[in-house]
């Protein structure tokens, strides 16, 4: 089937650990970098005649998260029994919800939500080399601290056709989960883990292909690399006329290469069935819109009131309204600046500012002022910005102690040194008269120098075709 365009179809399951204070199912403190097994106890061991207590805190980040997406929230939700042989699950099975998850469809951005659901983490293993220190031999010893923590699972539709469509995603995903508060999110905590389902078809075709799955992907950059080696490995085995098989793949960052875990599990590999310790999850009316009415404003909606209100580029809107503290100064200069300033110039000349600083919106919203109405020029605007960011201050005062005011065309000090750059420069002014109007550039850049970048760049560009008759 050489030369057949394939189109890749990618579906991504994110686990998410949220930020409650204790366990999903008892009351051990949660904690990272805590010495080995000091946040445990019965009931996260699985010892005998333990039982489980669901934690409210992560229901309702569940719902809320629900809520956030535009899922639907299930009436009476279980949980279940998923059923498996690892050293790294003490009961022998996980806590989960299957046929019936808390949060069903919904949608981030331009791609739809399977489900979202909850569950317990398993425990981490740790892999010691012969020169570790309880045996002579390579081992690996378990760490049941993080065994029981509280995790969303978030599985999307295999909607999401480009490993960068992949990554943009997952870095939208992440900002909401994080202002929503229902986690911190840190990837190299392990806060935020991603695995992507990945197959490939022709293009234009509507059947799946056999799908295998990358498994913990711990970084933005390791998504887009582990998807992208996957792509092209699945596409060469295609072309050749062979298959692909069904599996799970660790993809190694350090050396791009793709290797075998296991054949990819069914869902009856886990023999679910209900968990008999625990009751239902019933949330009631009062309780979902309580948590309805405490979401704030996430992300994709504030950058798309952004581009509605404020006529912001999709770019522009997207750096700010990823950045919340950010969004709020760019709101608050917007409100001091008034109805006779472009929110557009704003956010364009906040976005030269670093976040830290002694800037205020105030005086950000005073000196776009004085740039539209050409009190100073850009350049000048420039040095009076790091001057606001150091040291804080009126933009005015500063131009006026600076001596930064703009040089007028009205002033016969510009046109002078229009002039005097004319004369200094006989073979730009040639090629200019000769038809190569873009060599005008060559004679601003010595006109703002010999303005020290006080001239408007339209008046000097003005002042140069009127004296050379254009």
């Amino acid at each position: 089937m050489t030369g057949t365009a394939y189109e890749p179809v990618i579906g991504l399951e994110i686990h998410v650990q949220l930020g409650t204070r204790t366990k999903m199912f008892c009351s051990c403190a949660l904690g990272f970098g805590e010495p080995p097994n000091t946040r445990t106890c019965p009931v996260c061991l699985g010892l005998p005649g333990t039982l489980p207590v669901t934690n409210a805190q992560a229901i309702r980040y569940g719902i809320a998260m629900g809520l956030a997406f535009g899922c639907e929230i299930a009436p009476r939700s279980i949980f279940h029994r998923k059923n498996y042989f690892y050293p790294d699950l003490a009961k022998g099975y996980q806590i989960s919800q299957y046929d019936i998850p808390l949060c069903s469809g919904g949608t981030l951005g331009d791609v739809r939500l399977h489900r979202i659901h909850l569950e317990e983490d398993a425990a981490k293993l740790v892999h010691e080399s012969a020169s570790g220190r309880i045996h002579g031999s390579d081992s690996s010893v378990v760490d049941y601290n993080r065994g029981g923590t509280p995790l969303a699972e978030i599985v999307t539709e295999p909607d999401i056709t480009s490993a960068a469509q992949a990554r943009e995603w997952l870095t939208l995903l992440r900002e909401t989960l994080r202002q929503l508060g229902v986690s911190d999110v840190d990837m190299s905590q392990g806060s935020l883990r991603c695995d992507a389902n990945v197959s490939i078809r022709p293009a234009g075709e509507t059947e799946l292909g056999t799908k295998t799955e990358l498994k913990n992907m711990n970084s933005f950059a390791h998504l887009e690399a582990g998807v992208n080696a996957e792509i092209a490995r699945q596409t060469k085995l295609v072309e050749a006329g062979e298959r692909v098989t069904q599996e799970t793949l660790h993809f190694d960052p350090r050396t791009g290469a793709l290797t075998p875990l296991r054949s990819k599990e069914e869902a009856h590999d886990y023999r679910y069935f209900p968990e008999p310790d625990l009751v239902a999850v019933a949330p009631t009316p009062e309780l979902i819109e309580e948590i309805r009415a405490s979401l704030p404003e996430l992300p994709a909606a504030r950058a798309a009131r952004y581009e509605a209100d404020y006529a912001l580029t999709g770019q522009d809107a997207r750096d700010l309204a990823w950045r919340p503290e950010r969004a709020r100064f760019f709101e608050a200069a917007v409100a001091a600046a008034g109805d006779g300033t472009e929110p557009r110039q704003l956010a364009i000349w906040l976005a030269q500012a670093p976040e830290e600083g002694a800037l205020t919106p105030e005086a950000l919203a005073a000196l776009v002022q004085l740039v539209a109405s050409k009190q100073v020029s850009g350049s000048g605007a420039k040095a009076v910005l790091a001057k606001l960011v150091a040291e804080g201050g009126d933009p005015a005062a500063i131009v006026e102690r600076e001596g930064l005011g703009a040089i007028s065309g009205d002033d016969g000090a510009l046109a002078a040194a229009v002039a005097k750059v004319i004369a200094e420069n006989d073979d730009i002014v040639a090629r200019v008269r000769g038809g190569n109007e873009k060599a005008i550039g060559a004679l601003m850049g010595p006109v703002m120098r010999e303005t020290k970048g006080r001239a408007d760049g339209g008046e000097v560009q003005r002042l140069i075709r009127e004296q050379l008759g254009l």
